[in-house]
């Protein structure tokens, strides 16, 4: 077999366990699949991820840097928070929703799997602690670009939007129909803008 670097190995099997993950569900997902998907050995496999939940956790954080990713070219910062809570959340919902309701399951099923595993229960609660970390320092920063402050915690206010947009997702999963998902954006910006109550640092 040719050698290849173990941050590229990596970077290929965390791809090939998305691409199983999605097409087959949490559930059905084992390390062999995987590992037949990426066309490697099982054994190359877990020298990199020994276990099912490093792997897992892995693909959580790719994920998380995509989310990231998606927010960092949706808006530019500069303009303040409300700009970039408009754009940022439309530019994740229609970048990683619309067209993606397996991707959107698998996130949930990583959830629930983890929450009905024993010993598995901490994966669940890191995945929604780097959701909420990514979108708070991403708020903040936007805030403090434009010098502007709000009434709330920045991460309530990632809370707030996690929730909703969860919320969004199954409803749209379950009955897609993008007027409607689009109104209910509307709707939901307007209230997390709102209770955010954005205004200019006080010059005195």
């Amino acid at each position: 077999m040719v050698y290849v670097e173990s941050a590229v190995r990596g970077r290929q099997i965390i791809a090939a366990a998305r691409d199983v993950l999605v097409r087959d569900g949490v559930a059905r997902t084992t390390m062999r699949a995987v590992a037949d998907e990426a066309q490697i050995p099982l054994g190359t496999l877990q020298h990199v991820f020994p276990t099912k939940q490093k792997l897992l956790r892995a693909v959580i954080e790719d994920v998380v840097e995509e989310i990231a990713e998606v927010l960092r070219t949706s808006a530019d910062l500069d303009d303040g928070l409300e700009h970039a809570v408009r754009q940022g959340i439309r530019g994740f919902w229609n970048t990683l929703v619309v067209g993606h309701d397996n991707l959107q399951l698998v996130q949930f099923e990583l959830v629930v799997q983890a929450l009905r595993t024993p010993g598995l229960e901490d994966l669940a609660r890191w995945q929604y602690e780097r959701y909420v970390d990514v979108v708070a320092h991403w708020c903040e920063q936007a805030a403090a670009r434009a010098q502007e402050t709000v009434a709330i915690g920045y991460r309530s206010i990632a809370r707030t939007i996690l929730a909703g947009i969860d919320g969004l997702i199954v409803q749209y999963v379950v009955d897609p129909d993008p007027a409607r998902a689009d109104e209910d954006l509307d709707t939901l910006i307007t209230m997390i803008l709102g209770a955010a109550a954005v205004q200019p640092v006080s010059s005195d």
